[in-house]
């Protein structure tokens, strides 16, 4: 009764904060400003501690524990996803002010997409737990592949859906006045270039999902935590971007980072074969300080490009 109860109120707080976006904070489309992206930012991150304190309180430390550190691990990984925001509106070249709405409604196709993935997936450690091990295995190989890859390039007209969109429906070249679909001079319905966004969009999110959801259960195989802690930390993904798109390329040393954490996660989920426990306190510790070194490492250096680029006085 009282997990059914805590759904309800998760339910409930998502949906009315999803209809104040939409119909209060955002109900006209315009550019969002780096200030009130901060704002919006700080707004999101407190509601998501909030409802840790929640979790604290009503679950226990060590559910709340488990929760922030998911939710931090998620919040970190998910900076992945600004660089393909920015990639896949400079391709199809979506204004400023039809960003968020787009966004709005990638995230709700996320949130649709990883409860499925989480259900599904946790489900299945609970009847097979050598998954965890499979899954541990995995996370080393992509912490490998994070930390070797050069940069991220992608080609969103190369995307299998938006190809196969292509063939079974005409596509406008303009958007329209921030529309999905208009109708042609012939009557037909066309999909405009927002709607080619929003597909590439939600189909990127599935495949960083099959990284994040198995390294936010290398914390915790509590379906509430793993989902609650994912959905509070992608709902104040779009006031991230736009909060950070422009120093994006600045922070260097980021995806190094989030590669370290990656591997601990699979390094955390192997041990257990050998009879070690690595404690939720360790993990959120381990998270945070990589986090925090990426980021001064990469100011650091950023200043030290900016002293050897500066012309002699």
């Amino acid at each position: 009764m009282f997990s059914d109860m805590m759904w309800v109120a998760f339910a409930v707080i998502v949906v009315v904060l999803l209809a104040l976006d939409l119909g209060v904070f955002n109900r006209k489309s315009h550019v969002i400003g780096v200030k009130e992206a901060l704002i919006m930012s700080a707004f999101w991150i407190g509601i998501a501690l909030a409802f840790n304190a929640v979790i604290f309180w009503q679950m226990g430390s060590q559910s709340g524990l488990e929760y922030t550190a998911a939710y931090v691990m998620e919040k970190a990984l998910s900076v992945d996803n600004l660089f393909v925001f920015i990639i896949i509106f400079a391709f199809f070249g979506i204004a400023g002010e039809y960003q968020h709405k787009i966004l709005f409604y990638g995230i709700i196709g996320a949130l649709v997409f990883r409860a499925i993935f989480i259900f599904a997936g946790v489900t299945l450690v609970e009847k097979f737990d050598w998954l965890l091990y499979i899954f541990g295995i995995f996370l080393l190989i992509t912490a490998v592949k994070l930390a070797v890859q050069k940069d991220h390039k992608m080609d969103p007209d190369k995307n299998i859906v938006v190809r196969g969109f292509r063939k079974i429906m005409p596509v406008s070249t303009d958007s329209h006045g921030g529309k999905f679909f208009v109708r042609t001079a012939q009557g037909a319905l066309a999909a405009t270039p927002l709607f080619l966004a929003l597909l590439v969009i939600e189909t990127t999110d599935i495949v960083f999902a099959i990284d994040s959801i198995p390294a936010v259960m290398g914390i915790t195989t509590d379906m509430f935590i793993v989902y609650t802690s994912n959905v509070f930390a992608i709902l104040g993904l779009r006031s991230l971007y736009f909060a950070l798109a422009g120093i994006m390329s600045a922070m260097y040393y980021l995806k190094y980072g989030l590669a370290v954490i990656l591997a601990f996660v699979g390094v955390k989920m192997l041990l257990p074969i050998w009879g070690y426990h690595v404690d939720v306190v360790v993990s959120l510790a381990f998270i945070l300080s990589v986090l925090l070194i990426s980021i001064v490492a990469s100011v650091i250096r950023n200043k030290h490009l900016k002293k050897t680029k500066a012309p002699a006085q």
